[in-house]
């Protein structure tokens, strides 16, 4: 999920190379009406958005049986206040801007793959991301004592 169409099509032709269908949202109302139409094996946010930000997106999913379990990352030049904030909401992992493609792909296939332990379904994936701005580069998964995985 990212506002910017280019770089929602950068991301989806990186996944697509790797053997991904992806679906794409503008905003995370848009993402919502996709994850009601499309069980998404691993969703992707950016935090800054309009209508419904990637945070209040993913607790919106999190908060729904129905979406409770899947893999979400967030995609974003965070701050700490937004990683913690992340993690307060679920977050799986998380992908600091700029990124180099592969650290995108090795992160969905992960995902994925994890979701797959968990549910087993396709390989679906709604990109979200931009190579520019932010700072430093990575990828961190979301840990918090205590908190129990699946």
């Amino acid at each position: 999920m990212d506002d910017n169409k280019v770089i929602r099509q950068l991301i989806r032709v990186n996944l697509e190379l790797e053997g991904f269908e992806v679906v794409t949202a503008a905003d995370g109302a848009e993402c919502l009406d996709v994850v009601d139409q499309v069980r998404p094996d691993v969703i992707t946010l950016d935090v800054v958005m309009p209508r419904l930000d990637g945070l209040r997106t993913a607790a919106r999913l999190r908060g729904d049986p129905r979406t409770r379990r899947l893999p979400l990352a967030i995609i974003s030049a965070c701050t700490q206040y937004e990683v913690e904030a992340g993690l307060d909401v679920g977050v799986d992992a998380f992908l600091a801007k700029p990124f180099e493609p592969s650290e995108l792909v090795a992160l969905v296939r992960q995902l994925a793959e994890r979701g797959d332990a968990d549910a087993g379904s396709s390989q679906f994936g709604i990109g979200a991301g931009t190579p520019a701005g932010g700072t430093g580069s990575g990828v961190e998964h979301a840990e918090r004592a205590g908190r129990t995985g699946s």
